[in-house]
């Protein structure tokens, strides 16, 4: 598949966590961190995500925009994850969860619904003090109509 646009940026992760929104939405995720979510470091809501991190620390994230659901190769991952989220704005914002939200990156879309897909990296190369890693966090996204959360591939170590 072909890819739009990516953006390549370093999230401070506050809370061991950032998240991908629409501009124009303002989700509480307080109820969405439930035990499951925190194990699958994935929070959904309708139009925003809470996306877990290994570290509480500025973490690497890359995220494209594909023309269609772009091939998976699950060995190269430690875990991923894929959801649904819904964009009416046309601007997609990632931040940290102490971020100033009219400072933070945004991404331009199409208005519409979206499949999104986390691949996780390094989750297991931090630093004894766990300020340091190779932790690595990809975000691709491609329009598609709402469907259920899929593990595709779970961390090893997990329950699920």
């Amino acid at each position: 598949m072909q890819t739009a646009d990516t953006l390549t940026l370093s999230v401070f992760a506050d809370y061991f966590q950032f998240y991908l929104m629409d501009e124009s939405v303002d989700e509480d995720f307080g109820a969405l961190w439930d035990d499951e979510a925190v194990e699958r470091l994935l929070a959904v809501g309708r139009s925003s995500i809470g996306v877990g991190t290994a570290r509480n620390m500025a973490v690497p994230v890359a995220v494209s925009l594909f023309d269609g659901a772009p091939d998976l190769d699950p060995d190269a991952w430690d875990m991923v994850n894929e959801c649904s989220l819904s964009l009416r704005s046309g601007r997609l914002v990632i931040l940290g969860g102490t971020d100033y939200l009219p400072d933070a990156p945004r991404l331009p879309v199409a208005p519409g619904d979206y499949r999104v897909r986390i691949s996780y990296a390094g989750l297991d190369t931090l630093s004894e003090d766990g300020l340091d890693g190779d932790d690595f966090y990809r975000i691709d996204l491609w329009t598609a109509p709402p469907g259920p959360l899929v593990i595709r591939k779970a961390r090893a170590g997990s329950s699920r």
